[in-house]
């Protein structure tokens, strides 16, 4: 297991994870999906589609990034 970070941003915000979770490469993406779900759904004026989630390792090496507009889906 590694030690990885959830950090959120857009061009205009970032939202650092400082505390980590020991997990494998599986449960991250599963976690971050989790994530996204729960921010987009906090009652909130944001447009969360440019924001994207990436996660990183414990040397700061990005291992994964998920777009909230791919959790969202498209607009209509």
């Amino acid at each position: 297991m590694t030690e990885l970070y959830f950090h959120c941003s857009d061009a205009e915000h970032v939202i650092i994870d400082e505390c980590g979770h020991a997990m494998d490469l599986a449960e991250a993406r599963e976690h971050a999906e989790g994530l996204v779900r729960a921010l987009i759904m906090t009652p909130s004026d944001e447009d969360w589609r440019s924001w994207v989630l990436h996660v990183t390792d414990e040397l700061g090496d990005e291992v994964l990034a998920v777009p909230f507009a791919s959790v969202l889906g498209k607009s209509h």
